[in-house]
């Protein structure tokens, strides 16, 4: 049965996008997940400070993921016709993280808080935005999340008639296969306070890197979009990690 994007559901005479729904039900659920793990494992940041740092990552996302999204296209954006409704129209989820991840930075410094706060949001983030995808996916190519044409077998026409790539579907499983390698790592190893959340924000920054170049969009530098500069620019903030992995990570027999 071929799939008529976008996609949406009629619950009596409402009509609504799958769209909306996987996104106010993925930051649902992501978020009663962060609330259920940090009862389970407590939490080693003082309840004011975790405030502040939620807080300005709820803040962060806003501003980076809009940010971000509309630099995806800057010519586009300096001759529309409405630069904010532009800029509120536009969001992407690498914008997000690095926008959330630079107003925790500073607001640790503000409230003088020392330790890392990452871990606790790691799978959270990973859940909200896997429902998060599934909702890209339903637009089809009505959202700048759709990938370029292809003739591998498993290219979906997401409604122009051409078979594309499915690129969200591609982050859902590499979501996926990004939690199941992180609950490996975090049983075989003894992890640093704040690594699970770096290891996390690198693989992502990697992987977006990658998965942009069969996207289409717009190119200002040897054939790479704002995206891809973006993640270089999370790797390079990351640079050590990489480089020394064992600043994360110190083996420990079972």
């Amino acid at each position: 049965m071929p799939l008529h994007f976008p996609l949406s559901f009629t619950i009596g005479s409402i009509v609504i996008p799958v769209h909306a729904a996987c996104e106010w039900l993925g930051i649902f659920i992501a978020f009663r997940y962060y609330l259920w793990l940090k009862r389970r494992q407590g939490d080693v940041i003082e309840q004011d400070n975790r405030l502040a740092a939620t807080t300005a990552a709820i803040m962060g996302s806003v501003v980076g993921a809009h940010l971000l999204g509309a630099l995806e296209n800057l010519p586009e954006w300096m001759t529309y016709r409405s630069f904010w409704q532009y800029l509120y129209g536009n969001k992407t989820v690498l914008g997000g993280l690095l926008g959330g991840l630079l107003f925790v930075e500073a607001a640790k410094k503000l409230v003088g808080e020392k330790q890392h706060t990452g871990d606790l949001y790691t799978f959270p983030l990973i859940l909200g935005m896997m429902i998060g995808r599934l909702g890209c996916f339903s637009m089809g190519i009505y959202e700048q999340t759709y990938g370029l044409t292809t003739r591998m077998p498993w290219g979906i026409n997401l409604g122009d008639g051409l078979y594309r790539h499915p690129v969200a579907l591609y982050e859902v499983l590499a979501l996926a296969v990004l939690w199941l390698w992180l609950a490996i790592i975090r049983k075989k190893y003894m992890l640093v306070q704040g690594a699970l959340f770096k290891i996390f924000m690198i693989a992502y920054c990697f992987f977006r890197l990658m998965l942009d170049v069969i996207k289409p969009g717009w190119r200002f530098l040897a054939g790479m979009g704002t995206i891809q500069f973006a993640s270089l620019a999370g790797l390079l903030y990351y640079r050590k990690y990489i480089i020394n992995p064992r600043l994360l990570i110190q083996p420990y027999a079972r």
